[in-house]
């Protein structure tokens, strides 16, 4: 009975997430990678209305109503995107009654990071920023563990928030963000079915933009 209770809130899942310059849904219909399906656009003049065109040419009302959990990226990204795909979100959830979470854009993309530099050898911890365009960066913490319970995987854990700092700690690593929307995506996916019962039906209602800086900035 758990596996089947598992089984049926695993799957499809819907995820939505947004980059400097664009956005994207994903859709998972099963645990085959192969039923995946992506959408990636970049902003236009009117993102809040062709936003809710996208969608719908991206997934029916039918297979959107059969959704069983909904993940959402909530930034250091686009000030406006940010804003706009977490308020998509929250109302989808609530409208179908599914679990929402939530990514920073960070924690996103810091297996690939990892990755990419080698972190994964030594098991460190370390920082991706992005930096401002006045003073100071925006930076979050990541920390490699093995996961005993899934045989030994690497997995990444974000352990600071991205949040504004000053300056970059020499004696640490610092890794600068970058962007990949058809891996981020995925990984958002990823990540959605790995912490699917970690979100209540409730949970939309704790789900919000990151905000580190002001839109002005």
């Amino acid at each position: 009975m758990k596996h089947n209770i598992k089984q049926r809130l695993n799957y499809p899942q819907l995820v939505i997430h947004s980059t400097d310059n664009s956005f994207g849904f994903g859709y998972r219909k099963n645990n085959h990678l192969e039923s995946d399906e992506l959408f990636i656009k970049k902003f236009d003049n009117d993102l809040c209305n062709n936003l809710i065109i996208d969608l719908n040419k991206f997934i029916s009302k039918d297979n959107l109503k059969k959704v069983n959990k909904i993940s959402v990226s909530i930034g250091p990204a686009n000030f406006n995107a940010s804003r706009l795909i977490v308020v998509l979100a929250r109302t989808i959830a609530q409208q179908i009654n599914c679990p929402l979470n939530s990514f920073s854009a960070f924690e996103i993309m810091a297996k690939r990071i990892a990755s990419k530099n080698n972190i994964f050898i030594n098991k460190q911890s370390f920082w991706i920023y992005k930096q401002l365009k006045r003073k100071g960066f925006i930076a979050g913490k990541y920390e490699i563990y093995q996961n005993k319970q899934k045989n030994g995987d690497l997995v990444i854990r974000e352990i600071v928030l991205p949040k504004v700092i000053k300056e970059l700690n020499s004696k640490e690593l610092f890794f600068e963000a970058n962007y990949e929307d058809d891996e981020d995506l995925t990984e958002l996916l990823n990540l959605s079915n790995n912490n699917f019962l970690n979100a209540n039906i409730n949970s939309w209602q704790q789900v919000l933009p990151l905000y580190p800086i002001s839109p002005i900035n």
